[in-house]
Formats: C-alpha cells, structure tokens, sequence
C-alpha cells in the first residue's frame, strides 16, 4: 500500500500534459473510457504502487490482478533497490571515472580524464586512438555522448578547443564491435542491457537479458530498441520494442539494415553473462545491477553499470507473452524481499 507521503509527492510532481498523453494513448490501446482508465489507473497506483507510464507501458489495462501483482512498478523497483543497494556506493556506478577506474579489468579499453590531464597527456591519447568516444563524467541515458575522429579536424589543437568548450569529458578509445552485431547497426556499440542479482550466499544470478540496438545513425543505443534474449540459448526471443516504452512502435526487424530480429544469436552471450556475474561481486554492497556489456570480436566489455537500473524496459508485452512480470524472479532469489 502506498503511504500518503508518498502520494503527495507524487502528484506534486505530476505533469498533467504527460498524464493526458498517456490517457489519450491508453485509450487507443484499450477502447475503454477515460473515466475508467482514471479509475483502473488509480486502483494500480494503490494496490501494486504502479505510475501511469506503468499503466499504458505493461498494457495494465489487458491484465488480471493477479497478474499485474507479478509486475515491477515504479514504487517497488525503487523499494527493490533499497533493499538490495546501498545508496553511499552509487558514485562507484554514476561517476563514470570512478566505475571505469573501479572496473577497469572488466571494461576493456583506455580512458582519460579531460579536465584532469594536461594538453600533452590527451594529445597522446588522442593521438593514439584516432577516435574517441567522449561523455560527461555524470551524465545517464547516452545524454551528451559523441564519437569524434581527428581526421575530421585540420590539427589536434583544433579539436583540442572544441573540447575545452564541453562538459566535463571522459575520453575513452572506441571499442570495436562483433561483426555479427555490426551488421544489424554499425553506428552505436549495441549494448547488452543484463540484470543481475546478488544473493545473501554471495551468489550472482543473471535474471534477464535485453539486445539493445541503435536507431537514426546515433552513436549511442539508448533511445532505439530492446529485444529479450533467451538465457539458455542467447538468441533474440522478442521483437524489438522501442526504448522510449511506447507500445506503438514494434520491430521484428531493425528499420534501417532490415535485419530480421528474431532468433538473431547474440554472439559470446555465455561469456557475457559470466562477465556480468563477475563483476557483480566487485561492490558487495550493491546487489542489483543492470550491466551495459558491449560484445567485442575478442570478448566482451563492460560499458557501464546502472546501480538504479530502470524497470519498464524488461518487462513489455512484446516481451511478455506469458503476461507475468519480474518480481517473482527476485522473490524466489530473496525468499523475505517485501516490496508488494
């Protein structure tokens, strides 16, 4: 049951532009009435600590109770993550130098600290690498990220100025992709998106799986597509559903290269996997992480970790087909987690 507190501060944060989007959406998908999706809205926010981007997003509105209770809302997941995280180590995840220097055998490249290294150290390194891939040092969701290649520039000292002018770079060497995920987007490193979970034994378990995939020529994959991948074969299971949740945009192929999704086989899943349980055991004080592993042709890579790992993503009808979300996954690791 939600606590009044909380309510409060939810509707004080509330923007009654995004809630009628979502309720004109909702009523598109669902036929029903406004008045009864307000209602059924209001009854999920109560009972199972569901938003109303929970709502439209899970397709609430085609489920039992019974099934909704199986879902991981907004309210719970943030309850999951107190319980599984200590909140004092989550700069060892959001300071991206602090996670790369931290997980520095698990992320497979080199990285340099703009603002904290002399012209000449970052004309080595540029130097070096050719093309880097810069990124605020606190920034999420690919938000400021960019590919930049010193061929593009007369001299260094050129794109030594432009860089002056930006946020607070991390310049890291571009990992190079597996050709069989090149072929479906060759813009952005397509991430795996896999979650883990510690247990009290110290025993990691990988619980989910998503291939993300860029889309429009990004550098990044956030804001493209997720597709599930099956954790015993490591194939693509799903169609690809957009990352911005919205239930109108599915794809059974990627809509730039038409490379059809399904059955696609992730190549080195199995060592991924192993990868992300490894280094689940790094920061023992937190428990549930989602891992951003890029597959290299030799390996794969770390990019980052999310200790505040986003709940809607892995649990979307497309990728849902037995209408059950993810919370009985971490009941059944962690037998006394209450957050229903």
């Amino acid at each position: 049951m939600l606590s009044p507190s909380y309510m409060i501060r939810v509707l004080k944060g509330m923007s009654l532009d995004e809630y009628k989007e979502v309720l004109d959406r909702t009523a598109k998908f669902s036929g029903m009435s406004k008045a009864a999706i307000t209602a059924d809205m209001a009854k999920c926010a109560v009972k199972f600590g569901a938003g109303y981007f929970d709502y439209v997003t899970f397709g609430f509105w085609d489920l039992t109770d019974e099934q909704r209770d199986t879902f991981l809302t907004r309210l719970r997941n943030k309850k999951l993550i107190s319980h599984f995280n200590d909140d004092t180590y989550e700069h060892l995840f959001d300071n991206k130098e602090d996670f790369n220097n931290l997980f520095k055998d698990y992320i497979k490249r080199d990285f340099i600290n703009f603002k904290t290294s002399s012209k000449g150290e970052v004309r080595e390194f540029v130097e070096k690498h050719k093309v880097i891939f810069c990124k605020p040092v606190d920034g999420s969701c690919g938000h400021g990220c960019m590919k930049k290649n010193l061929d593009d520039y007369e001299s260094f000292d050129e794109m030594y100025r432009e860089l002056l002018q930006e946020d607070s770079w991390l310049l890291e060497e571009v990992l190079k992709q597996h050709p069989d995920n090149e072929k479906v987007y060759p813009y952005a490193m397509n991430c795996l998106r896999i979650i883990t979970v510690v247990d009290k034994q110290r025993v990691p378990h990988v619980i989910f799986a998503t291939q993300k995939f860029g889309l429009n020529g990004r550098v990044v994959d956030n804001y493209g597509f997720g597709t599930r991948v099956d954790l015993e074969t490591g194939k693509i299971c799903s169609p690809g559903v957009s990352g911005d949740g919205s239930m109108a945009i599915v794809y059974d192929e990627h809509p730039m290269t038409h490379y059809k999704l399904m059955g696609h086989q992730v190549p080195m899943f199995k060592e991924a996997c192993e990868l992300a349980k490894e280094a689940a055991l790094v920061v023992p004080q937190v428990r549930y992480v989602g891992w951003d592993i890029g597959i290299t042709p030799d390996g794969p890579a770390i990019v980052e970790g999310n200790n505040y790992c986003a709940h809607d993503f892995w649990q979307l009808p497309a990728q849902t087909p037995e209408k059950t979300g993810i919370l009985p996954v971490f009941e059944a690791i962690e037998p006394d987690l209450h957050v229903r």
